[in-house]
């Protein structure tokens, strides 16, 4: 098959043709249709992520069809249309059994503990516990974008920061992580603060539901003006992008008893922020995290969006071929780019 493969870390990668992957018994390998250009395929490239064996295949976000199906499987077969949260769970540890399978005491995860997407074909393992099925009305490049910055930020709002009508939801960078808690925030009914660096991002923001956006380069005082704007805060606040600058925005930008998400990684120079934590005890703040989501919970996700509640389509910025993903994986760090690029194959 054809992939992008990198051999040392922070080297631009190429274009090879390898060996297909075979399905293990509980396993599933998939025809790649379309897959996701994501920042933590950027940070597993330059070395950031110590699961990643070299030489490596990158890609986590994808969408395609069931090729060939391990012996155990019963749930799915060849010629399935299907998508996958990026985090599998093993389906034996405690952690799997009490339904968080996006924190597996074994995960795997396609592009980094194993090779991933940017290829003809990927491996998905304990296929009945982790596969997806798509509806016929939903094409693979909209399905693609979910598998990760979508279904992180869906949890994100809903599971973690249980946001509710008429709640101000803080949202610091407008990527595809942002704009995706932007969207989902607005359809909880949520009143949304928008912060960006960018105003064609901060524009995006706006159609998607955000009902106040911020300029970070112009707003001296980003926290402080979403205090101001709030009367005291907001009732939960993401950081979308993961930098120690968001991170600690989020925080400050809080309300007594507010909630902070960290969605965005801290990796590099931002792995070790300087939380403010005078402000979270004496406000009794909440810090959490949000690492994907289980594949039992999409249903209620793929409802909203059937319902067209959400929309993620709206959150494509463009599409590109395997060749072009080379550059765009490379040039992640500084992208400036609008919305959500998908590589189509």
């Amino acid at each position: 098959m054809k992939a992008v493969l990198f051999e040392q870390f922070n080297q631009r990668p190429s274009i090879v043709n390898v060996a297909d992957p075979t399905p293990s018994n509980d396993g599933v390998v998939i025809k790649v249709q379309a897959t996701g250009v994501c920042r933590s395929d950027w940070h597993g490239f330059v070395g950031h992520d110590a699961d990643i064996e070299l030489p490596h295949v990158p890609g986590h976000e994808f969408a395609g069809v069931v090729a060939a199906v391990g012996r155990d499987v019963k749930r799915f077969k060849v010629g399935d249309r299907v998508t996958v949260p990026f985090v599998a769970g093993c389906g034996s540890c405690p952690e799997c059994h009490a339904g968080h399978q996006q924190v597996c005491d074994h995960q795997s995860q396609p592009g980094f503990t194993h090779w991933g997407s940017f290829a003809e074909y990927v491996a998905v393992h304990h296929a009945d516990l982790n596969l997806v099925h798509l509806p016929e009305s939903m094409d693979f490049v909209t399905a693609a974008s979910l598998g990760c910055r979508f279904v992180t930020s869906y949890r994100a709002v809903i599971d973690q920061a249980k946001i509710q009508a008429g709640q101000w939801l803080a949202v610091h960078g407008c990527g595809g992580v942002g704009l995706s808690a932007v969207m989902i925030g607005a359809a909880a009914g949520a009143n949304v603060i928008a912060v960006d660096v960018q105003d064609d991002k901060l524009a995006l923001a706006k159609s998607l539901g955000a009902a106040v956006c911020i300029n970070a380069t112009k707003v001296p005082d980003v926290a402080g003006a979403i205090r101001e704007l709030t009367k005291g805060g907001a009732h939960a606040s993401l950081d979308a992008l993961g930098a120690s600058v968001t991170c600690v925005n989020s925080i400050n930008s809080l309300k007594k008893r507010g909630k902070h998400v960290q969605v965005g990684l801290m990796l590099g120079d931002d792995s070790m922020p300087a939380i403010p934590m005078g402000r979270v005890i004496a406000g009794e703040l909440e810090i959490l995290g949000s690492h994907g989501m289980q594949a039992h919970r999409y249903p209620d996700m793929m409802a909203m969006i059937a319902a067209g509640k959400l929309e993620p389509s709206k959150l494509i910025g463009k599409t590109i071929t395997l060749e072009q993903s080379i550059d765009a994986l490379i040039g992640m760090e500084n992208n400036k780019d609008v919305g959500v690029t998908v590589v189509v194959l």
